[in-house]
């Protein structure tokens, strides 16, 4: 007779909710202006307790300059009751390559951070020349969840293999 596995759902700790940031880098970035709200995936990096990523010129950027705070949420998931997912919840600022000195520096180490993530992000063999926007994300708060069936629900969490394609 086979045993039915049920899930079991829990808040994943500070932690666990960190290192399912740091080991992915593609997520969904959800912002709204006025009654609309909208939902896209992005290549990111967290580093430094905040987080990094890359994108175009266009109405995203417009609606994000009046409105900057943003939900973000990463998922990784395994099978209908086993998986985890993390939602972050933050203020987005646009970054300068030019202003004060701490503008620049936290340019120039978001640009090294997105270069570990893709090795020629904004030079000459960018894969993807048209994202030269860089933007940090500062969480306000973080939360994370988790399902497992209870088959899996006594072994420790596997390590997934995080993504490396860019948005």
């Amino acid at each position: 007779m086979t045993r039915r596995e049920y899930p079991v759902f829990r808040k994943l700790n500070a932690n666990e909710t960190i290192a399912i940031l740091a080991r992915n880098h593609v997520a969904r970035v959800a912002y709204t202006f006025h009654d609309r709200v909208d939902i896209e995936p992005i290549s990111y990096v967290f580093a430094g307790g905040a987080i990094y990523m890359r994108t175009s010129p266009g109405s995203k950027l417009a609606t994000l300059a009046h409105m900057p705070w943003v939900a973000f949420e990463v998922d990784e998931v395994d099978g209908p009751f086993d998986w985890r997912s993390v939602v972050v919840y933050g203020t987005v600022y646009l970054l300068h390559e030019d202003g004060s000195p701490t503008e620049r520096t936290t340019y120039r180490f978001a640009v090294e951070q997105l270069r570990a993530l893709v090795r020629h992000a904004l030079e000459g063999d960018d894969p993807t020349p048209a994202r030269r926007v860089l933007v940090r994300l500062q969480p306000g708060e973080l939360t994370g969840r988790e399902a497992r069936t209870t088959a899996h629900a006594d072994k420790a969490v596997p390590r997934r293999r995080a993504s490396t394609h860019p948005e």
